[in-house]
Order: C-alpha cells, then sequence, then structure tokens
C-alpha cells in the first residue's frame, strides 16, 4: 500500500488523466504512456518528502530527471516524461495550484539521432514493380506506385478519396499533419497504375482510393502487412514499411536535385530541419563513393 503523501499525489494525477481522456479525447495509449511518467514523478516525490506539487521548484524536477537517467532511462524517454511533466505543470498552473512552472527551461539530455534507413533505386524499382495479376494486384501496383512516387504519409494514403486524385494533371491533394493541406505531383508511372485501378474498380469520387472492408479506407495496419509481405515477394529482406518507402522518395529527390526546400514542400514538413535529415544520408552515400574511389583516401577500419 502507497504512503498517504503518495497516494494523494496520484489521485490528483488521475484526475489530470480524467481531464485528457474526457476533454483532450487522448487515445488509451498515450494516457497510458503519460499515467507511467506522472507516477515515477510522485513516486520521487514521496521518497524526497514532498507533500504536494505545490512544493515543487525547478531544482526538484532537474533532480528527478537526473534519477531516471542514473536509473537507466535514454534521453528520449527522458524527453518524453519531461513532456507529459510540463504538460501536468501547465494544467496545475491554469487551475491556481502552482506559483509557476518548476519545469520550466529544463531540458533533458539530447536524444542521438537515428538516420533513417532506405532502398536504393533498384531496390525500389523491384519493390513497385510487383505482379498486376491476381485479386490486388492493380491495387498493389497503385499503392506502391503512389507511395513512392509522391513521398505520402502513410495517414495520407490511406484516408485519400478518388475525388482528391486529379490524374489528368497528374497531381493529388492531401491533409498532412496539422490539418495542413498540400498538392503534390504523381509521377507517370504512378498515374498509370492507378488509372488501371480505377478502371478496374469502378469507384465512386468520393471513394477511398484504396478501400477495406465495407468499403471504409483500408486501415494502416492492412497496408503495412501487406507492403511486408510485398516486399518479401520481391526478395527484399530489409524492414520495408510505409514510411521507408517516404524516406526514399524523400532521399532520392534530394539526391537528384540538391533542393532541400522542394522535399521539405513536397513532403510536408512544417520545420526544414526534419527535411535536413535527408542530406545526412546524401553526405553518406557521397562519403561511401568517394572511400571507395579515391586511392589515397580509403579509412581505415
Amino acid at each position: 500500500m502507497r504512503e498517504p503523501a503518495a497516494a494523494l499525489l496520484d489521485a490528483r494525477v488521475e484526475t489530470y488523466l480524467g481531464h485528457l481522456s474526457v476533454e483532450r479525447r487522448l487515445s488509451a495509449n498515450t494516457i497510458e504512456n503519460y499515467r507511467r511518467d506522472l507516477q515515477a514523478l510522485t513516486a520521487w516525490m514521496a521518497e524526497a518528502g514532498l507533500a504536494g506539487f505545490k512544493d515543487l521548484i525547478g531544482e526538484h524536477v532537474r533532480s528527478f530527471v537526473a534519477a531516471e537517467h542514473r536509473r537507466g532511462l535514454s534521453p528520449k524517454s527522458l524527453q518524453r516524461r519531461l513532456s507529459a511533466l510540463r504538460s501536468f505543470f501547465r494544467y496545475l498552473l491554469r487551475n491556481g495550484e502552482l506559483p509557476g512552472n518548476p519545469a520550466q527551461g529544463l531540458r533533458a539530455p539530447k536524444a542521438p539521432r537515428k538516420l533513417p534507413q532506405v532502398l536504393d533505386a533498384d531496390e525500389m524499382t523491384r519493390l513497385v514493380e510487383v505482379p498486376t495479376e491476381g485479386p490486388l494486384g492493380l491495387r498493389d501496383r497503385a499503392m506502391l506506385e503512389l507511395f513512392y512516387s509522391s513521398g505520402l504519409r502513410l495517414s495520407e494514403l490511406c484516408a485519400l478519396r478518388w475525388g482528391e486524385l486529379d490524374l489528368l494533371q497528374c497531381l493529388v491533394s492531401v491533409t498532412g499533419k496539422g490539418n495542413k493541406g498540400r498538392i503534390v505531383p504523381v509521377g507517370s508511372h504512378a498515374v498509370t497504375a492507378l488509372s488501371e485501378w480505377k478502371d478496374a474498380s469502378a469507384p465512386k469520387p468520393d471513394a477511398p482510393v484504396f478501400p477495406g472492408r465495407g468499403g471504409a479506407p483500408i486501415s494502416s495496419r492492412a497496408v503495412q502487412l501487406r507492403i511486408r509481405q510485398l516486399a518479401q515477394q520481391q526478395g527484399i529482406w530489409k524492414r520495408v514499411h510505409p514510411h521507408l518507402l517516404r524516406h526514399s522518395f524523400a532521399s532520392h529527390v534530394l539526391e537528384s536535385s540538391g533542393d532541400l526546400r522542394g522535399v521539405q514542400e513536397l513532403l510536408g514538413h512544417a520545420d526544414i530541419a526534419t527535411t535536413q535529415i535527408y542530406t545526412h544520408l546524401d553526405f553518406q552515400h557521397l562519403a561511401k563513393v568517394y572511400d571507395s574511389a579515391h586511392p589515397r583516401a580509403r579509412r581505415k577500419p
């Protein structure tokens, strides 16, 4: 059984989680993550002898984050934990339960940024040229070609309706993160594949381009599983998933054009810093070419 002080702290956290569920309608998984992060704080506070959140100051939160770091939490987990704390403290501030935000200005350790894996041009060609025979063949080819042609997010592809595709002008209109719309070119191979799929399925203008059961838009999970199956069928044994196709699209366009701003617009990134990761991929490729080609530049392993 938890100490009375810890139980009171946890009860306040549960009230906040109820607010997230009812007022902000966050998913059960997100709320469970918040619960885990905030209960770690309340446990630390009970051990430190802090009876209420109003007693917290910046030094306490800094000590809590340091203790979690020593306990083995990764920088990425610490960033998420600190984000949950900030959100909770803002809620308490609005309700007059804190004199200030004790997490203000506090930063978690930086997590090393992993470079995304990509498929090379040959692998991408092999993947998108799946056989079109069978009941799902035309759909699969259209799906893969559109992913690679236009760099769509998985959610954007699943939600796409025929009325948002202009196959004559070779354009697609999508709504991305933050409800922001953008218009993206569609390549000739994708237009051909989509036209063949449209002729075969004879859809209404407001129908999903890729329907699932009952005519509703196909689920994200169904697309993920299908792409994994198709990759293995085509002899590609990397971990292939929809976002890998988006990474490959961005890397290949940047490698050919060198236009970082253009790639940012195509991907729908709000911040160009998000797009800059593809410049690192491009440099890695150039460095490999340089090391293998220049007789006096090969680095020692």
